[in-house]
């Protein structure tokens, strides 16, 4: 069992205290996250220093720039000081500018500028999510050199699985070597030697995560190198803050695409003024856009009183639109995402969603009309004496809603990247919206040309 030094803090029972010490970090970050404030730095102020460093590592750990505040000045320096880069930079930029500033002023100035670095990108971007502490050494060091320097190092270093070969006079990166081709190599072996010929997969500090992401991905990398304009080493991003990260980009674009904005604290930790703020602006955007459902409903109000009949099938109609809008928008989203689609490959989406939505749009047309004929002869509902008539308007609409749905749901996440907004905005309620109005004006323009002269 490990040792417990208490280093500051409130009184708290010691049984307790030995029994999360006992526990894995992730389950202590799970019972302290069920804690307030007041008590979770209670707790955390009488665990050993590099214990308390471990569990706000930890990103699971929900309010950790709060409770570091709760902390002693210095305790709160040295843990903040002892935090990996990346994830000490993702806790200050949850903090206020004061709070930040007060937290940076209690470590010292190479670390405050090191978070400063780091604090500079933007959100989102490669350079947000790296972490300054990897391995690096000259490309004159031997594959002995370099496996004394990663024991004397390790110690303050997130992985050293992937060791960075700079050239010793401009410090531009050369090669990368992986921890099993030192193990493997000769002592005396220079290290360029034991490096792949290949060039060094790498990126630029204002890269998106999700390209970094794919990046780790297609070439099943542990890590991938930031590199600045001099081609120098800025930083590292590792697997593990991709995953973080792309877990967190997920969360925004399932949000997203269900009409709220995006959230980063958990349900119950949203306060209820910035769950209204969240919330509605998509409901009034989303409910003026109905208006124009309403609207295109009022122009056809004439046809609707002479062929009532037809509004039964209007709920139909509206919803299989949506639907398969929906559906054309989460296949293109996600594959714009993954890196499958381009910009310039919105015209082959087109040319393939058009006959896709055609069959889709007949198959759901052909089930229209067997429900209406079969309700006709089976005298459940008795849709007057043209009810083959309403019978194919209902079908030909299908089809033409459902092509459109499919279409424009297609479009709107190439039409939204192009114009710098994230796709995972064409939301389903955004799509169904607009698949509402233009779908009740191709159901009608239809009903116009076949009812014509019977019910019209």
């Amino acid at each position: 069992m490990e040792e417990v030094h208490y280093v500051s803090g409130d009184d708290v029972d010691p049984i307790l205290l030995v029994e999360l010490l006992d526990e894995h970090d992730a389950d202590i970050v799970a019972q302290l996250n069920e804690q307030d404030l007041e008590t979770t730095a209670s707790i955390l102020s009488q665990f050993p220093l590099e214990r308390a460093v471990d569990i706000f590592d930890r990103p699971e750990l929900s309010r950790a720039g709060d409770i570091i505040l709760e902390l002693p000045e210095d305790l709160a320096g040295r843990i903040l000081k002892g935090m990996s880069a990346d994830r000490a930079a993702n806790m200050l930029r949850q903090l206020d500018g004061t709070d930040r500033t007060d937290l940076l002023a209690r470590v010292d100035f190479e670390t405050a500028q090191s978070l400063k670095l780091l604090l500079a990108y933007p959100e989102g971007t490669a350079g947000s999510i790296m972490t300054t502490e990897f391995v690096s050494v000259p490309s004159t060091y031997t594959v002995a050199e370099t496996l004394k320097h990663i024991r004397e190092v390790q110690h303050t270093r997130e992985t050293v699985y992937a060791i960075y070969v700079l050239d010793p006079a401009s410090r531009e990166l050369r090669q990368v070597v992986s921890l099993r081709q030192l193990i493997s190599s000769e002592p005396d072996s220079n290290i360029l030697d034991v490096a792949s010929d290949r060039d060094p997969i790498w990126v630029e500090p204002d890269a998106d995560r999700e390209e970094v992401a794919r990046l780790i991905s297609i070439h099943d990398l542990l890590a991938v190198p930031v590199l600045n304009a001099r081609h120098r080493v800025l930083g590292i991003v590792t697997f593990d803050d991709v995953i973080d990260a792309i877990l967190a980009e997920s969360t925004e674009d399932v949000q997203r695409f269900g009409g709220v904005e995006g959230m980063a604290e958990p349900y119950m930790e949203i306060g209820f003024v910035e769950m209204i703020k969240k919330r509605a602006g998509w409901l009034c955007a989303l409910f003026i856009g109905e208006m124009l459902t309403a609207s295109a409903m009022q122009h056809y109000s004439d046809e609707l009183e002479k062929a009532v009949v037809l509004t039964l099938f209007i709920p139909l109609i509206m919803s299989s639109g949506g639907n398969s809008g929906s559906q054309a928008t989460s296949l293109l989203i996600r594959a714009l995402a993954l890196g499958q689609l381009r910009l310039r490959d919105w015209w082959r989406v087109a040319v393939r969603e058009i006959p896709t939505g055609l069959t889709l749009g007949t198959i759901l047309g052909v089930i229209g009309i067997a429900r209406i004929s079969l309700w006709q002869y089976l005298g459940i509902f008795d849709y007057g004496e043209h009810w083959m008539l309403v019978a194919l308007t209902v079908g030909l609409g299908l089809v033409g809603i459902v092509t459109f749905g499919s279409l424009a749901g297609s479009m709107l996440p190439f039409v939204l990247k192009r114009l710098g907004f994230d796709p995972a905005s064409a939301s389903a309620p955004f799509v169904a919206t607009l698949v509402d109005v233009t779908g009740l004006m191709i159901y009608f323009s239809v009903a116009l040309l076949i009812l014509r002269g019977t019910l019209l």
